[in-house]
Parts: structure tokens; sequence; C-alpha cells
């Protein structure tokens, strides 16, 4: 498989989880309320559908269907006339309303993969079924309830993704626990990026504080120096303060999408130490062992892995000397050694790449109890991290860096990996909640807006400004959508 359908399987694979998720808690909440769910599906289905199904009714692909006898009557079959008939068939309908909490809802997966939709009986929502809104209200209609229940069956959806989030979080936590190397442990310091220089660090600084916040989890705590005003690094001996400036992520993000970047932002930096040597490559031919440290090419010092790698370009099909040092019992031998390069700059070695082979690190292994708060609290952080960072969609170099599936669908490994995956996934499911959320027309917070204000001043909007609301929250969505896909087309042909 390649790595093009790879990153699509999942990018589907995690949508379509996070949107049966966000609909089904629209869903539990109308149904416990009482109030009818006519559709629930995955995908939009415009025109045609490639699947649907509806207990005790019908069941198949492209709308092909099998009728429901209800007492002796066949539904779609009754004559306008017949009122014993409608009426037996209504009285029969509504009892199995009230009875069933998934009878009377139409499943089915759609073909257009933007999305996914509950249509609720009696709502103004995406679906703009505005002739059944001129219709007298039922009792189980959404719009015949209490704002307290409408509130809650709209916020659903938001509350059931970020319930995920943190049962993912807490899953990955339980699973594989934490192991990384603390910043104050990493004694080489971290190594930067060409912008992440300009802006002030130095190569060997010890990320210390951001805004005052102590550091420690260079994963974890990455985004907290990007969005940091001032960040406080141990330079030597010396603390130093560095103010980050303005739109510095998007600097990181442009100088990572050039050819010359190595780094992204800043990584740890640790000696060039072989694990491995691939027989009959010119480093296997000049002697060299697993376990040996390479400190020089060319009687240029590489104290850094990152200083080794960047040494070897230019050199293709020829030799270079290397300077490494070999450990023999307690002392360590430093040899200098000739060693041919391919075509391609490369010696035939495999090299270690884990900081926790070099420096003291921190393991926190957690049992299902403990992985529980941990998991709120990373999801947390994400949701209040992503947060801090939509202020930045709304300058010139944020409109320019909004990406569709395609710039999602990247974010995915090129190889299968559920840890990666699930990781990807929750932090979506973080991403959805929060802009599901924006007070917008259309929108979960759009609605909820507007249940506030009847709230709030004990009337409901007219039923004409809703469904005008809307339809101009839906053209602003589908502009955006049209838009974020567009600029990932433009970036192809850049």
């Amino acid at each position: 498989m390649d790595t093009f359908l790879i990153k699509a399987v999942q990018l589907i694979l995690a949508f379509a989880i996070l949107v049966i998720i966000h609909e089904f808690g629209h869903f539990f909440f109308a149904r416990i309320f009482g109030i009818r769910v006519e559709k629930f599906y995955i995908f939009f289905d415009p025109w045609t559908e490639i699947f649907k199904w509806k207990p005790k009714k019908y069941f198949g692909f492209f709308g092909k269907t099998n009728k429901l006898k209800t007492s002796g009557h066949d539904i779609s079959d009754v004559e306008a006339g017949d009122t014993t008939a409608t009426t037996t068939a209504n009285s029969e309908s509504e009892k199995n309303r009230k009875k069933s909490f998934w009878g009377d809802t139409e499943y089915g997966i759609g073909w257009l993969p933007l999305g996914g939709y509950c249509k609720i009986s009696g709502m103004i929502d995406e679906s703009m079924d505005t002739e059944q809104m001129r219709q007298p209200a039922k009792d189980w209609e959404f719009r015949s309830k209490p704002a307290w229940q409408r509130l809650l069956v709209m916020i659903a959806g938001v509350l059931f993704n970020f319930l995920l989030a943190l049962l993912i979080y807490a899953g990955i936590v339980y699973a594989t626990g934490e192991k990384y190397v603390p910043f104050e442990k990493a004694t080489m310091g971290m190594q930067f990026s060409g912008e992440a220089i300009k802006a002030g660090f130095h190569n060997g600084d010890i990320p210390l504080y951001a805004d005052g916040e102590k550091l420690d989890n260079p994963y974890e705590d990455r985004m907290k120096i990007l969005q940091a005003g001032e960040v406080t690094v141990l330079r030597g001996r010396d603390t130093v303060n560095i103010s980050i400036p303005e739109k510095f992520i998007f600097k990181l993000e442009n100088e990572l999408k050039s050819d010359t970047a190595t780094i992204n932002f800043m990584t740890y930096r640790f000696p060039t130490r072989v694990s491995q040597v691939m027989a009959g490559e010119g480093a296997a031919k000049a002697g060299i062992e697993k376990g040996d440290e390479i400190i020089a090419v060319n009687g240029k010092p590489t104290p850094t892995l990152i200083d080794f790698l960047t040494s070897l370009p230019g050199h293709e099909n020829q030799k270079i000397d290397v300077s490494l040092l070999r450990k023999n019992t307690e002392k360590r031998d430093t040899l200098n050694l000739q060693v041919a390069l391919n075509d391609g700059a490369k010696m035939g070695i495999g090299l270690d790449t884990d900081p926790s082979s070099f420096f003291e690190s921190k393991e926190i292994r957690y049992n299902l109890l403990q992985s529980v708060p941990r998991g709120i609290q990373l999801g947390t952080d994400r949701l209040v991290s992503y947060a801090k960072s939509m202020k930045m969609v709304f300058t010139k170099e944020g409109a320019n860096s909004i990406g569709g599936f395609g710039s999602i669908g990247s974010i995915f490994p090129e190889k299968w990996d559920w840890i990666a995956f699930w990781n990807i996934a929750a932090f979506l499911s973080v991403a959805l909640a929060f802009m599901n959320i924006l007070p917008i027309p259309a929108l979960d917070g759009g609605h909820v807006m507007f249940l506030l204000y009847e709230v709030i001043f004990r009337r409901k909007p007219s039923e004409k400004f809703m469904e005008r609301a809307q339809l101009i929250g839906m053209i602003l969505l589908i502009s955006l959508l049209i838009y974020a896909n567009g600029m990932d087309i433009v970036r192809l042909f850049k």
C-alpha cells in the first residue's frame, strides 16, 4: 500500500469515527428527551446514498427497500381517503416511537465525505426542511421541548467529541505510559532550526520556563514555548530570557516546508553512536563497529548527530577521514579511519536516535485509575493550546496556512502506527469540538447562541430568522471548505 493510500485510509477512518461519535451525542440526548431523530448519516447524501437501513423497514444499497407492513397495511400504500388505515398506522407508529430508542431512525452512509448529520424532527438544520416547520408542532419534535433540553441536545455532539479525546488519551497512557528525557536532564541541550536561532535560541540551550511556567517534557511543552511571550533558557551557566517574536509559529511552518529544513524547531542534541554496521559497505570495510561514537569528519568536530549528518552531503563516492571513540573495557580509544561513501553519501551504518540511550529519562506507568485523570489533563491541555492558536487564524499568515483534507491527511504517518493514529484522532476530536462550539449559524455553537438568547430574553427568534441564519451559516461554511481545500491545491503547484 503506497504512502498516499495509507494516509487517505487513516484520514477517512479517523473522520468517520469522529463524525459517528459527534452525531451520536445529538442522537442520544434527543432520544432521551423523546425527540424523534429521522436520519443518522455518516457523510452527506445529496441526491443518493451508498447505503441506508431502517429497522424492520428496509435495508440495502442505493435506496433498495422492503416496505414495512403495519396492522395489515403497507404504510406507503395507505390511500388518502382510508382514514381508518391511516389512523391505525399513525397510532402504531406513535407507540413504536415511544417504545423504541433506535427503531424510528433511518441510518445510512452518504457518498460525500464532508461530515455527517442527524436530522432531528422539528429543528431548522442543514436539511433545510422548511415544509416540516410549517406544520403544527408535535410533542415529539425538537421545537416542542423546553429550552434546557434543546440546549443539551445541541451541546451533546461537542461534549461527546471532547469525552472521546479524553478517553483516547487515557487509553494511550494506560497502554504505553510516558517516557521522555526531561529538559533539565538533556545535558547537551537542544538543537534548534534556523528560524529558532534567528529568534534568539542557541544550540545547546536548555529551555526552563515559558512565561514563568516550568518546562519539563519537550514533546508536551513544545506548544507552550511557541505560544509564549518570553522563554527562559539555561545557556552554559547563565539564564537567558528570549522574547518570542510575533508570528514565530508561521515562520517555523514556512521553514519546515522548505527543502533545506533539517529540524522542526528543536530536537535533542546527543552524540553520534553507531547501532548497526551493514556488511560490505564502506563502514564495515573500514573497521567501524557497533557502539563506536563518531566525533569528527575530515578533521571537523561533530559533537552531535545533526553535526555528523550535515557533514556528509557533498562527499558522494569519496573517502572521508572519520575520528571515533571506541569503548575498550574501562577506557575509550580514539581511532582515525578512512571510510568510503556511496553515491548517496552514506557509509552503511545505523545510528542510535533514542535520547534516553544517552541521558537519564523519566518513565511513568499508569494503572487504569491513574490513566483517567492523566487523560483529562492531556485533553484539556490540547483544548487550551488549540484555542490559543486560533487567534493566529485571523492574520494574513494564518489565512494562508489554512488547509483542508489534504493538510489534515498529511499529519498522519506514512506507515500504519496505531498509537500515532489514535493520538492524531484525539487531537482532531478536540479540534472538532472546539470548532463546532463557535457561535456561527449552522454550527452547534450557532444553535446554542440562539438558545441562550431564548433563555435570557424568554422568547424564541422567529423561524424565518432561523432559516435565514442557517442558510447564511451554511454558505459561510461551504465557502471556508472550498477555500481551505483550494489552498491545498495551490500548495501542490508551488
